[in-house]
């Protein structure tokens, strides 16, 4: 905000700060998978449950996280406005979007049954297959209210960000996973070894529901409250939509929550085509949450800091300035996902191992799940780089391109999916996203390059070619010192497959570091620097 009784905090600070929180958050939420992993494997009660999970959930993390489209839209509002007027502006943006959601959530809880027929249609086939979809349909109308939560805490996070800050929204996904954790803990106390056994899968799902419920509510009555004392809004009816910043606001999250709803249907074809492959589901969600843990990290510290930034450089005088920092964001983005890319594809099948192999997630799981990670893992830095031009668009007020770049890629993702499908399975659907991924980022560059007056091709791309080689040895290397590690002490024993994982990953970390910095990158350069007077204080 433009006034503020903090003063305002550097890149680096508010970067740490998100990474501090975010990691704790994504720590606990890697936990809860392991957990769910446990209880459940790739069976019924957590197939049924990613099913159930694709439009409440996927509202919830689009809409209601960082980053996400109302998140974006109040910070690159509120960012250039007085404090004085953010209490009747969120207030007012509140209750038009709680109005809607509210009415969405209504449809949703009557509705659950065919909307789990059109996002699953292959479970109609097989007795299998209805037992999953009639959990399902119980675990989405319990669901269902997230979808209200959703649009309160993305606004929520979007004010406190605006507000400079930055802890509590990003530590508050913690309280999400803490509520599920400790759901599955009451019922492992109540049923003990009893909670694998598959007659169980009816109240796993259950409680599986449940604890997301709770855990977004508790989210929600954090942030909330934090608004409150901070004077930025209190739960309070408004309606004068023609008031100074509505406008504005709206313009920005009406097209990125359209925008994010294409990529909601984009995971709605994946999942089209995972019904007709048993435990797909399952697979594409645990592989989706090994990659997504270290990917959230790093956006949160990328764009949540970079956002503001974008924001105040919208002037054409300002564009030069602006460029830049599109250009720093992209090349820290290859810096973090690049290497963590290639070594996540070298080393997948130990990294399933030994997150989820134990009790019913048993070997045969580990097989099927590391083939969908190495998919994921190919695309992460496309992932992220992709979400970076899409904010410099929201920040010039352009929501509209975006919007119009996922409509097209709605009938791209479904070609790759039939495509693809046929020929590597549940990995297949994960590399279609990739592809759509790549598309999207290609074209957001090629309009950001006519919008800007040009862009500094060269000046961006030899980095990006750089780093991307200097992955491809760190992947190499990796899979080499696993492999003879491997050949000399097997493959079995947590501690053992641990020891291999660390040896192989410093090994390829090693070499990334030392092309990196013959890069003689500044980002690169300033990262080393701060570690060096970190370090030798």
């Amino acid at each position: 905000m433009a006034e503020s009784q903090k003063p305002s905090r550097s890149l680096a600070g508010i970067a740490g700060i998100v990474a501090v929180a975010t990691l704790i958050s994504k720590v606990f939420g890697l936990v809860r998978q392991i957990a769910i992993a446990a209880a459940f494997g790739v069976g019924v009660a957590v197939d049924a449950y990613n099913y159930a999970y694709v439009i409440p959930g996927f509202l919830f993390i689009l809409l209601g996280g960082i980053n996400g489209p109302f998140h974006s839209a109040i910070v690159s509002v509120l960012a250039r406005r007085d404090k004085k007027e953010a209490a009747p502006l969120v207030e007012t943006i509140t209750t038009f979007v709680g109005g809607i959601l509210l009415l969405i959530t209504v449809a949703l809880i009557i509705f659950a049954d065919p909307l789990i027929d059109l996002v699953a249609p292959g479970l109609n086939k097989t007795a299998q297959g209805l037992e999953i979809k009639a959990i399902a349909v119980q675990q989405f109308r319990i669901m269902a209210p997230m979808a209200l939560l959703s649009g309160l805490i993305g606004i929520g996070f979007g004010t406190l960000n605006a507000a400079d800050m930055y802890w509590l929204p990003s530590i508050s996904p913690l309280f999400s996973s803490v509520a599920l954790v400790g759901g599955l803990g009451i019922l492992a106390l109540q049923l003990g070894e009893k909670i694998i056994q598959p007659e169980y899968a009816v109240i796993g799902g259950l409680v599986l529901a449940w604890g997301t419920l709770a855990g977004a509510v508790l989210q929600w009555l954090v942030q909330v409250t934090a608004q409150w004392r901070a004077g930025l809004g209190k739960l309070r009816l408004r309606f004068n939509f023609k008031q100074p910043g509505v406008p504005e606001v709206i313009k920005v999250m009406v097209p990125a929550t359209l925008s994010s709803g294409m990529l909601q249907i984009n995971v709605y074809t994946d999942l089209f085509f995972a019904s007709y492959i048993p435990q797909a589901a399952a697979a594409m969600g645990y592989a989706g949450l090994l990659v997504m843990t270290p990917v959230g990290i790093i956006s949160n510290v990328i764009l949540v800091p970079f956002l503001p930034i974008f924001s105040r450089l919208t002037d054409p005088q300002d564009w030069p300035e602006l460029k830049d920092r599109i250009r720093q964001s992209l090349v820290l983005t290859g810096i973090a996902m690049l290497p963590l890319s290639a070594l996540m594809v070298a080393l997948a099948g130990p990294i399933v191992r030994i997150v989820y192999e134990r009790y019913a997630f048993d070997r045969s799981a580990s097989q099927f799940v590391a083939p969908v990670l190495m998919a994921y893992s190919v695309g992460m830095f496309v992932y992220l780089g992709r979400d970076v031009l899409v904010r410099v668009f929201y920040a010039l007020g352009d929501g509209e391109t975006p919007f119009r770049i996922s409509i097209f890629n709605i009938f791209l993702n479904g070609l790759l999916d039939y495509l693809l499908v046929q020929s590597f399975g549940a990995p297949g659907l994960v590399l279609a996203t990739v592809g759509v991924n790549i598309t999207s980022m290609v074209m957001l560059l090629y309009v950001l390059n006519k919008k800007l007056g040009g862009l500094p091709w060269q000046e961006w791309s030899m980095p990006l070619l750089g780093l991307t080689a200097a992955s491809i040895l760190t992947g190499i290397q990796a899979w080499g010192i696993l492999g003879l590690s491997q050949k000399f002490w097997g493959t079995e024993g947590m501690l053992i497959q641990l020891v291999q994982l660390s040896l192989a990953s410093l090994g390829g970390l090693a070499i990334f570091a030392v092309c990196a910095y013959q890069m003689k990158l500044p980002e690169v350069d300033m990262f080393v620097d701060r570690i060096r007077r970190r370090f030798g204080k």
